[in-house]
């Protein structure tokens, strides 16, 4: 393969902070966000604080490599989450695929470093009772004499779609679509190139559709559908909660889960779900094993 221009400079007598440079100007070409780039840049260049300053990219091992993470772990004395340390083994073997994908090195010595996999604590859900009830207090608002919509329309959408807060926010009027040939629709949509592959077609519930239609008489959204700020839009869900009773403090994240639980539940195909979750198979692998813990299948 042919080497891009922010590698062509690089050879394997190169030092490991020219070599991250070059990573870096590489990922920014690629599309990937501020904080990708630097979350990457971070983790890798912990590295010029364990090997000798002298040392070419060329002369960095396997062994190096695994020296290096057991120092991390146990003998930096900064404490280094299994989250965090399976985050960093990412990074590195990133950086490295990178530099033998392109030429630089013939070897990648991160490739037989172990990856640890850090699966996070489960997620809160919401019960079935707790579902029904934090529904009710919503469509509440909608029966009082000042009739108001927008509870019900954000907590309905945010269950039966599973979208995150970001692609909640990312929503304009012109991309839900009520008159679609193969039914009514929202489409997500991303800005940045990289984020492409995440942008999909939801399906919507009739129920919703009765409510978004209150809602636009309400409100008369023109561009953004929901246009407040991410902090306004969790007290929202936080009242809808404290209305319900719930003890259970309700949030984008919990309606994304209990989503893709009972989407789950009910039979849906597991490649639908992550489809519809706009996640790559990857990152499913995860997802799905805690899907099925929250689903009382894998202990």
């Amino acid at each position: 393969m042919a080497k891009t221009t922010d590698s062509a400079h690089i050879n394997g007598k190169s030092l490991l902070p020219a070599a991250i440079n070059g990573w870096e100007m590489f990922m920014y070409d690629q599309g990937r966000s501020p904080n990708t780039v630097k979350a990457f840049l971070s983790d890798v260049r912990l590295l010029t604080h364990f090997l000798a300053p002298d040392q070419s990219i060329g002369n960095i091992t396997t062994d190096d490599l695994n020296r290096f993470f057991a120092w991390m772990e146990k003998e930096r004395g900064i404490p280094c989450s299994p989250k965090t340390l399976s985050r960093r083994i990412t990074s590195v073997k990133s950086f490295f695929r990178w530099l033998k994908q392109y030429g630089v090195l013939s070897i990648d010595p991160a490739e037989k470093v172990l990856q640890r996999s850090a699966i996070s604590p489960l997620p809160q859900v919401l019960t079935n009772d707790e579902y029904e009830a934090a529904l009710l207090a919503a469509d509440r608002q909608r029966r009082k004499d000042k009739a108001d919509a927008r509870s019900f329309t954000l907590l309905y959408l945010l269950l039966t779609t599973g979208i995150k807060k970001s692609e909640c926010l990312g929503i304009h009027v012109n991309h839900i679509d009520l008159d679609a040939k193969s039914g009514p629709h929202v489409f997500i949509r991303y800005a940045s190139p990289a984020n492409r592959y995440k942008e999909r077609k939801i399906e919507l519930q009739d129920d919703w559709i009765a409510a978004y239609k209150e809602y636009l008489v309400q409100y008369k959204p023109v561009d953004q559908v929901f246009a407040w700020s991410p902090r306004r839009l969790e007290y929202l869900l936080e009242d809808i909660g404290v209305e319900a009773g719930l003890t259970k403090h309700l949030s984008f994240d919990m309606c994304r889960w209990t989503c893709a639980l009972r989407d789950y539940q009910s039979g849906v195909e597991a490649d639908a779900i992550r489809q519809k979750l706009g996640v790559s198979k990857i990152q499913w692998r995860e997802l799905f094993i805690k899907i099925k813990q929250l689903n009382g299948e894998m202990k």
